[in-house]
């Protein structure tokens, strides 16, 4: 099967490579000009004159990323199969619609205000209480498009840096910790959980995964289970799906945002789980059955920004697994990612600490439960 994928960066890469051994074939719609999967068959399309003679070449259309027009996404549904829906990418995309989506769905989420000026923004400011940390509704992911106000005297100067017609200001949340909980469904409904990961951000970037997280409840794990799927079936979602969260000192989490794709934090499943996001993605695309998605054993994802280290130092590592992207180094880049494996979480930490220590920049990892 040819499938199409929206998109031409490492996400896509990473499914092309688990996707191969399925037999699958690959071609890229790069809206961008600025490709970067090095795999496949990549058509760079910036004014959609090349739209038809990619869709001749597919049986089906996934995407890596979802900031793409929603008119293009529709327009794609009128011919071939789109897996996830278009609607999944129109919620996703607006964080007021997602907002609202949470909210009729019982998913809890910090408190927040929707604001079309810099008036409204301070306001807001002051009576969700600073901080607070405001986002463009539409746009924005690894940190741009955000603003942190610890006083409501700065709203006017994050107005205008973020300069988008309307933001969603949150209230900062006290939590323990950032997890995601990662979950596919397939074509007839069919849905597998992956184990929650713990998630460390530097810079609005995420730069650790650990996966399963130890010292969970299995409550908690069966919440978030709970919450993306009440996400799924109201989406009637097909493929991978992720969920960004808060855990609070009580246990309880709040949600984030979600991400209708395969996802950063679930990179450690390649090595680390008995079947990968990306290979699960495409099996529930093509309406095959899913795959396992129990953790083999303590892994951590290591996001590798920036510069890279030396390839040869960190694959002398025990069990560890370099995926490069093939990409030039620059400041903020993703450029490859590291998976750590180890029989104990004890043992992992100082696996992701020797790592870290190979690689330029990276800051020292942080996990709740050390």
């Amino acid at each position: 099967m040819n499938i199409g994928v929206l998109g031409a960066g490492q996400l896509g890469r990473m499914l092309a490579l688990a996707g191969y051994p399925l037999a699958n074939r690959f071609t890229f719609l790069d809206t961008t000009g600025h490709p970067s999967a090095g795999i496949g068959d990549v058509m760079i399309d910036t004014d959609r004159r090349h739209l038809e003679a990619f869709l001749d070449k597919v049986d089906l259309v996934t995407y890596e990323f979802e900031h793409l027009p929603v008119s293009l996404v529709q327009a794609i549904e009128e011919v071939k199969p789109v897996y996830p829906s278009s609607e999944a990418i129109r919620v996703c995309q607006n964080r007021a619609e997602e907002k609202a989506l949470f909210d009729r769905l019982g998913i809890p989420t910090p408190a927040y205000r929707l604001v079309a000026n810099a008036d409204e923004l301070e306001a807001a400011a002051r009576e969700l209480g600073c901080p607070v940390v405001t986002k463009s509704v539409t746009e924005g992911y690894d940190g741009k498009g955000q603003a942190v106000i610890r006083d409501p005297a700065e709203a006017a100067e994050a107005w205008r840096a973020i300069n988008h017609p309307q933001l969603i200001v949150e209230a900062f949340v006290d939590f323990v910790r950032e997890v995601s909980i990662i979950a596919v469904r397939g074509r007839d409904g069919e849905v597998a959980f992956y184990p929650m990961a713990e998630n460390q951000h530097v810079d609005g970037i995420l730069r650790y995964s650990i996966a399963p997280v130890p010292d969970l409840a299995e409550s908690i794990q069966q919440t978030a289970d709970g919450y993306i799927r009440a996400l799924l079936d109201e989406l009637d979602y097909v493929g991978v799906l992720t969920l960004e969260l808060f855990q609070c000192a009580d246990g309880s989490l709040l949600a984030n945002e979600m991400a209708p794709r395969v996802h950063n934090s679930g990179h450690w499943s390649i090595d680390g789980a008995v079947t990968s996001q990306f290979e699960n993605h495409l099996r529930a695309i093509q309406g095959l059955p899913l795959g396992g998605t129990a953790a083999r054993m303590p892994t951590c994802m290591v996001n590798v920004i920036g510069r890279e280290g030396e390839p040869a130092a960190i694959l002398a590592l025990p069990d560890a697994h370099l995926h490069r992207y093939d990409k030039s180094e620059r400041a903020g880049r993703k450029l490859a990612h590291v998976n750590l494996l180890a029989p104990t979480h004890e043992v992992l930490l100082e696996r992701v600490r020797a790592c870290a220590a190979l690689l330029p920049d990276a800051p020292a990892p942080r996990f709740s439960f050390e």
